[in-house]
């Protein structure tokens, strides 16, 4: 192994099929969509190059409410990372702990991460139902008759409905990163702890959440990008209605592009997209540096 390792051919042999893979799936086509995002084009025939324009039509003159669909999206990420990241750290702290039936409640946590999208959506399009879904029937059932309505269907509340399915559907998957990095720790850290008195609170504050940071800031990088790219549940609870009241910057570079027929435009929007998942890693990348230095 050694003498592979030192091989500067055999690690570039090996090492090519990642990179092509990266520079044909990944970085070409992000190259490709700033180029068409510099251009005013259909989608066909030839497009006329306009520079930045399209950038600053997404913030300048807008109409299309594009200001309105990135705020949507970081209120999704502030729900993942105030909501969804302690609910399954907790979750995780507690089943570490081996709590009875530890194995059932790690898989049942984990089922919607597996479940297809869609599914998920038309399971939960079925609990918002204004006459037959699950929410109404339980507020109709003890007396909050007039909280019951169509919660899709209000711009009051459809993008809070939107937000609980999703963070339903990963809040396992965080909890199974999280879980599993708490069991790589050495247990006899944990009973030094309590040999000195520490108590379950303070062993999951000062020795299990300050030794997972690595695996925390992962989670939080994952959720903080899926936060961003929001689209799926989005597009099958509502599309962004009503009245763009829960439109994300996904679900309207999807419209803008094929059914606006504004691929250059479209594209700018793809290309912020892919900026701020960016710069929102190197800033979640830079707290935790300073966080694991103290």
């Amino acid at each position: 192994m050694n003498k592979v390792l030192s091989n500067k051919k055999a690690i570039v042999f090996f090492m090519l099929p990642a990179v092509l893979f990266f520079l044909l799936v990944i970085l070409m086509p992000v190259l490709m969509s700033f180029y068409y995002s510099t251009l005013n084009w259909d989608g066909m025939g030839s497009g006329t190059f306009i520079g930045f324009q399209n950038y600053k039509k997404l913030f300048v003159g807008n109409v299309d409410n594009f200001p309105l669909s990135v705020r949507n999206s970081f209120l999704f990420l502030l729900a993942s990372v105030f909501i969804q990241i302690p609910i399954s750290l907790l979750l995780a702290i507690i089943l570490s702990n081996g709590v009875k039936g530890e194995n059932f409640f790690r898989n049942v946590y984990f089922v919607p991460v597996v479940l297809s999208t869609v599914v998920i959506g038309q399971l939960w399009m079925k609990i918002y139902h204004p006459d037959y879904g699950l929410l109404n029937t339980f507020l109709r059932s003890i007396g909050l008759s007039s909280w019951a309505h169509g919660w899709l269907g209000d711009q009051n509340t459809a993008l809070i409905a939107t937000f609980v399915p999703t963070l339903w559907q990963y809040t396992g998957y965080h909890m199974l990163l999280l879980y599993a990095a708490i069991k790589s720790i050495n247990p006899e850290i944990f009973e030094a702890a309590k040999i000195d008195g520490a108590n379950r609170t303070k062993i999951a504050f000062r020795v299990t959440i300050p030794m997972i940071l690595p695996m925390l800031e992962v989670s939080l990088i994952f959720s903080v990008i899926g936060s961003l790219k929001v689209f799926d549940l989005v597009y099958v609870l509502t599309n962004g209605g009503p009245a763009q009241a829960s439109e994300v910057p996904s679900t309207l570079m999807v419209r803008t592009i094929f059914m606006g027929y504004q691929y250059g435009y479209g594209s700018a929007m793809a290309v912020f997209i892919i900026a701020e998942c960016v710069l929102f890693t190197f800033v979640v990348r830079k707290i935790f540096r300073a966080l694991q230095r103290d």
